[in-house]
Formats: C-alpha cells, structure tokens, sequence
C-alpha cells in the first residue's frame, strides 16, 4: 500500500501522543514493505525530504511556534493547511491518514483526497464539543462549527476510543467509526527497571485545570491525617504548576507531595511508574489517556473520574482500577482502599495492557487500510 499521513508535528523533534501514534505506525508499516510517507512541517535540518526508518519525511513548510499562551497558535495551522495542498493533490495514494487537528489541515485533505481519488480516514483524538467555549470564549463557535463540518465529511473516521467514538456520534456522524487505539511498546516499558525512589501514588501528565490535580492535593491532606507518611510524586509541567505549589503550601502536605517537572526522558517516566503503587488521573477530559495504559503496563491500578470525557475510564474496569466522583473526599476514600487492599492484581493490569502493544495497534490499522482499499470498510 502507498500510504500518506498528514499531521504538522512530527516525532521526535515535537514529543507527544499524536506524535508518537504517527511515527510507530508508520515506521512499522514501512517495515512490512508499505510505501510510507509522512507530510509535516519542516522540524529538521537540511533537506526538506527525507527518508528515516524506511518512512520518506516531506517538510511541507518551515515550522513556526505551535503554541502561544498554552493554545495553538492560528497563524501556525492555516500556514501548514495551506503548504499541505500541492502534496497532496499532485499524487494519489491507497490511503491518507490525516490526525483531524488542526481543523485547516485536515479540511484540506477533505478537499485533497476528492481531488487526486485518495480515500481518506480522518483518525479522531478527541472531540470537544462544547469545551470549545471554554477553551476560545465566544469564538470558540468557530471552533465548534469546524468540528462539526470535518466530523460529516468524514469518509473513513476513526477514533481512538469509545469516547471519542461517543463524541463524534454526538457531533452527527451516522456513518460507521472504526476504533483503532493509541499503543504502547511493552518491551520496551518491560526492559526497565524501577527507580530507587518509592512512593505510593504517582499522577503524569500536563498541570492544566481539566487534570484536576488540585483533587489530588486535597486528598492527600486528607489521607494524611491517617497516614502522615503518604507519598505522591506528581510528574509534568503546564501552566497550573505555580497555582499547585502553593496549594500544597496551604494543605500542609509539602513533605508529601513531590513534582519533578516535565521528564523529557520517557523511559524516566516509567521508572518512577514502576517505582508507586497507584496511578491517579482525576481527569474530566481525556481523549485516550496514553499515561494511565502505560500505568497498567507497569502494573499499577488505575484511579480515575468517572465523567462522560475522560476516555481514560476505559483502562480502570476489569479490576484494573476504581472511578471516583470529581470530589477530594471520595478520591481520598477509594485510595485509602486501594492502598490498603490487595485486591487488586498487578498481573491483571499488565495483561489488560497487552492487547495495546504497538505491534497488536498495527495489525489493526493494516487490516482497516486494506478494508478500505478493498471496498470492505464504507
């Protein structure tokens, strides 16, 4: 197969979750003997093409800053919309893979993918609905009114978790929306060990207010009382860092909690993982939540809110974790009970992560793309 993706920051000179799915699934498909190529935005040196891992990487125009004020920045995304049209209306391929933000990019492989007769699969991350009015204010309609637009014309959505897939129905879609998630590299997580650091809960993530890790730290004040020795170790950055320290000064619980920053190791990341005993995401807005199936991976439960856009609920039934109400007193509660308990099996959580692994996600997405070109998947 000839293969397109089309997302305009490219792993690893930009680190992320979207940025990661696109890389691991195309190298790996290169790897099976498909012709992979990958349209972004220039993030490396010299020429604008270039081959790496058997993947053929098109700078479609040089980068400009992504995010300004902790949002993405418009100029940013009508500059790559723009710059990906030539590519691909010029050339045909079996199937182009578009990430469905930004919005400009991806209503130009709409327009593209018509043109040259490449069927198109929008793969779907999250869907914001009306968060677009919190995120924008009033402007955020435009937002809302892209969405919507993308989602109906869709040929091929895809998304990456039952939430995403709930939110797209919600947003109108009535054709069919494959399911294909986001993976992880279990021997790879399996090669390291734990840190030298223990703790009994560990929360990774951007420090944004939709994370709610203010729950976390009032919780911890809570369970203190109990438990004076209580650990936590809160891993990330973002712009509610400064807010949270201080809160941590007003709960008393300094010589409890612990932030490292943003760990630009990822393998670091899962050390300190390995090293806790709970993973705690009181989230309100998750699109797939890559930190809480790694936690699995390493064998940790999963402690999560139980609200309609926190896709990572998924990874916390099956006796891999416990859903809590977006409340301090009730997550100290279900943690005290989890700390305490051995009911929980570490095992369980590891097998739960394994049908994720990037080889098991690639199998999926081959099979789809044939579907596709076959006439199989409408």
């Amino acid at each position: 197969m000839r293969i397109a993706y089309v997302y305009d920051a490219v792993y690893p000179y930009i680190l992320g979750g979207v940025e990661r799915r696109v890389w691991e699934l195309s190298h790996r498909l290169a790897k099976r003997g498909h012709k992979v190529h990958l349209y972004g935005m220039q993030w490396w040196d010299g020429e604008a093409d270039i081959e790496r891992d058997g993947v053929m990487l098109h700078g479609t125009c040089r980068p400009v800053q992504l995010y300004r004020g902790g949002k993405r920045t418009v100029s940013q995304a009508v500059r790559f919309g723009a710059s990906v049209i030539p590519h691909l209306t010029r050339e045909r391929f079996d199937v182009i893979d578009c990430q469905q933000f930004p919005y400009t990019s991806a209503l130009v492989a709409v327009l593209a993918s018509r043109i040259s007769r490449s069927p198109l699969v929008i793969t779907w991350h999250e869907v914001w609905g009306d968060y677009w009015y919190e995120y924008l204010g009033a402007a955020g309609a435009a937002g809302k009114l892209a969405e919507r637009i993308l989602a109906r014309r869709s040929d091929h959505p895809v998304a990456v978790s039952e939430t995403t897939r709930a939110g797209l129905l919600s947003a109108g879609v009535h054709k069919h929306v494959g399911i294909i998630p986001n993976g992880i590299d279990l021997p790879e997580i399996d090669r390291i060990r734990p840190s030298g650091t223990d703790t009994d809960m560990v929360f990774v993530g951007r420090l944004i207010r939709e994370k709610h890790v203010d729950l976390l730290i009032r919780a911890i004040g809570i369970l203190k009382e109990g438990e004076p020795g209580i650990r936590c170790l809160i891993i990330g950055d973002g712009p509610e860092r400064a807010l949270l320290e201080e809160l941590v000064e007003s709960c008393g619980v300094r010589e409890n909690v612990r932030f490292t920053g943003f760990l630009q190791n990822s393998g670091e990341v899962i050390s300190r993982m390995k090293s806790s005993r709970v993973f705690v995401l009181p989230s309100t807005r998750e699109g797939f939540g890559i930190a809480a199936l790694e936690a699995l991976a390493c064998g940790l439960p999963v402690i999560t809110t139980d609200h309609p856009a926190n896709a990572s609920r998924e990874f916390a039934s099956g006796g891999c974790g416990r859903l809590v109400k977006l409340d301090p007193g009730d997550l100290a509660r279900v943690l005290a009970e989890v700390l305490s308990s051995s009911g929980i099996n570490r095992d369980t959580c590891r097998m739960r992560a394994s049908s994720y692994d990037w080889d098991a996600v690639t199998d999926r997405i081959e099979d789809y793309y044939a579907g596709i070109i076959s006439g199989s998947v409408q």
